[in-house]
């Protein structure tokens, strides 16, 4: 292994072992050194850096969040070798302006399941059929459906429990007796399937026996969305695995609103469903669809008229 890569690899061992994931941004400190090691270059420099960053084709805000990687890696090196820079971290604006999602209709929904099934591959059709399924009437994050392993699934006690999930937090989600049935049919199938041995404890399995990888999975899923007929509704409005979550969350909001139920009440309970540190978070999805919206409004507009 070339240099620079090497030491991008010691010291992502160094803050993984202290708890840090550092997922994206190990990733992208593998490719910055790996850069510089094929361009023959030992030391890290602003300038490099700056120009690695901020390469053609992506937003201001990845531009930053690149920079930040590097940024890690820099000052880590630094401290052996004062022979590589550091880039200041205001050299480049922190601009982020989240895209609303791609929501989903039950119509969708149903569509992207009938499209899964046609894959070629019996299990492969029958592994994103079932997690479409899952993260429609769950809202769980696509990442918290790969982690599942089999002892996640409590299908006796129709328990989902989500195990060490965003920013290390835990939680256990009951399950509809229609959801449970699915998911002991896939459970069944797939060992029935795979013709070898699972290789995993997950859940949910590749044709090989391992755990999906969220890679491959938005590759798979990109292309049961094409099959499907879904177009993008932007650019950054792509019709992905996560926008299941957000629809998941609107369509629950939007339930609540028109039942006539307390919203600001019933928010903790969403937030805690979702895995969200506080309900602040879970607030951004009022203004996901103008629909949600103008039910919102016209909610207060009623408060206001009743105590005026």
């Amino acid at each position: 292994m070339t240099a620079l890569r090497q030491a991008a690899e010691n010291y992502l061992a160094l803050r993984r072992s202290l708890g840090f994931a550092l997922v994206d941004p190990g990733r992208l400190m593998l490719d910055f050194a790996g850069h510089l090691d094929d361009a023959g270059v030992t030391h890290i420099t602003i300038e490099r850096a700056l120009a690695w960053a901020t390469s053609p084709g992506a937003t201001p805000y990845w531009h930053w969040y690149r920079l930040c990687a590097v940024r890690g890696l820099a000052a880590y090196l630094h401290a052996f070798d004062p022979g590589h820079q550091i880039p200041p971290a205001d050299l480049l604006p922190r601009r982020y302006h989240r895209a609303a999602p791609f929501l989903f209709t039950d119509t969708d929904i149903a569509t992207l399941i009938e499209a899964a099934g046609a894959a070629p591959a019996s299990l492969h059709a029958l592994t994103y059929q079932t997690l479409i399924g899952l993260l429609a009437v769950t809202g769980i994050r696509p990442g918290e459906a790969y982690a599942l392993d089999r002892e996640h699934v409590d299908l006796d006690a129709a328990m989902l429990t989500i195990v060490n999930g965003k920013y290390g937090k835990s939680r256990e989600l009951p399950l509809h007796p229609s959801t449970v049935r699915v998911l002991d049919y896939y459970l069944h199938r797939r060992d029935v399937l795979i013709r070898r041995p699972i290789i995993a404890p997950s859940f949910f399995v590749s044709l090989r026996g391992n755990r999906l990888k969220a890679c491959n999975a938005d590759i798979a899923f990109a292309r049961v969305a094409r099959r499907a007929g879904l177009r993008p509704h932007s650019a950054r409005a792509r019709p992905c695995l996560k926008g299941l979550r957000h629809s998941f969350a609107v369509n629950t909001l939007t339930d609540w609103y028109r039942a006539g139920a307390d919203v600001d009440a019933h928010l903790p309970l969403l937030s805690t469903w979702l895995g969200h540190v506080d309900p602040a978070s879970t607030y951004w999805y009022l203004q996901a669809t103008p629909q949600l919206l103008a039910l919102a409004a016209e909610r207060l507009y009623h408060s206001k008229e009743s105590t005026s």
